[in-house]
């Protein structure tokens, strides 16, 4: 809650900075690495067709939509079971999972190993990526004021923000990397790598929106506004897939990376978020067969679709 007592951003970030120095400097590098792949990439995607860039653009607001369909029905019920959302969060991981695997790793390393001619070295560029999305996430993690239902608030100047907003954030730390994935994997016009992709990210989105939705509820907001903040939440899946798609431009040296960065992200959310979260609570089994599920379906709708 905010409180006159509490210091102000610049204290609270400068205190939080010098006690986490290495996600700072991790953060920086993965900064750095952003402006690279940007620069090499156009920034605007002035040479690629703009079909792509609406694919992108359509790939992400599926996600919006998702979302907030998931949380409508917080508008009628006003709890949820928590085996129940354990199980839902557990298909959602499973399918994050399944899709940083078969649709961005795997075109990746396929675009590098095209690109480079060897194996090894299309792979380090994935890797690569996968580096710079791990440090981005642990630099966002780290630097952004937020809080999860079990975990309770972090992050510099968490004590100035309202508790809802604090939601807010780390609904949004979680969609910004599906958003940025979905963009990533259409930048080169590719159907069988982005529909896949959006496809999965889009059903995962819907018991994501719904336990968002329901988690605020449970903290007494409004069915209308806690429905309100989870579709707020989903609006960086566009932003995010602009974003990506942005990264990557026509460059087919960003690609690989730009797909391997995706993955990255993703798979840090899912370990360092999502899967603790459906573990916290007595659910383990319950929450790991919805997590097998949710890679099987994902494994089929890559199969069928890409």
């Amino acid at each position: 809650m905010h409180s006159s007592t509490a210091p102000s951003w610049s204290q609270s970030l400068g205190v939080h900075a010098r006690a986490h120095p290495l996600a700072l400097a991790g953060l920086g590098v993965a900064v750095l690495g952003l402006l690279a792949m940007w620069a090499q990439g156009g920034v605007v995607p002035a040479g690629q067709s703009s079909q792509f860039v609406a694919w992108a653009l359509l790939g992400g607001t599926a996600g919006l939509v998702a979302t907030t369909v998931g949380a409508l029905p917080a508008l009628l019920f006003g709890s949820l079971q928590q085996k129940t959302e354990d199980v839902m969060l557990g298909l959602a991981a499973g399918m994050m999972l399944a899709a940083a695997a078969f649709s961005l790793l795997l075109p990746g390393i396929a675009a590098g190993r095209e690109l480079t001619g060897n194996a090894g070295l299309g792979a380090g560029l994935v890797v690569l990526g996968m580096a710079l999305g791990v440090l981005l996430m642990l630099g966002l993690d780290a630097f952004t004021p937020h809080e999860h239902d079990n975990s309770g608030p972090c992050g510099p100047g968490y004590a100035r923000c309202n508790r809802v907003w604090l939601f807010v954030f780390a609904v949004a730390i979680h969609n910004l990397p599906e958003g940025m994935a979905v963009g990533v994997a259409f930048a080169q016009g590719d159907m069988g790598v982005g529909l896949p992709l959006a496809t999965a990210i889009a059903l995962q989105d819907i018991p994501e929106g719904l336990a968002v939705a329901m988690t605020l509820r449970s903290i007494g907001t409004p069915a209308w506004k806690a429905v309100g903040i989870a579709a707020l939440g989903g609006l960086l899946e566009p932003l995010g897939a602009l974003v990506g798609i942005s990264l990557v431009g026509s460059s087919a040296l960003a690609y690989p990376v730009g797909l391997g960065l995706a993955a990255g992200a993703m798979l840090f959310v899912v370990s360092h978020e999502v899967i603790p979260e459906t573990h916290r609570n007595g659910h383990q089994t319950a929450a790991t067969l919805g997590l097998m599920a949710g890679f099987a379906l994902m494994m089929v709708l890559d199969t069928t679709l890409g």
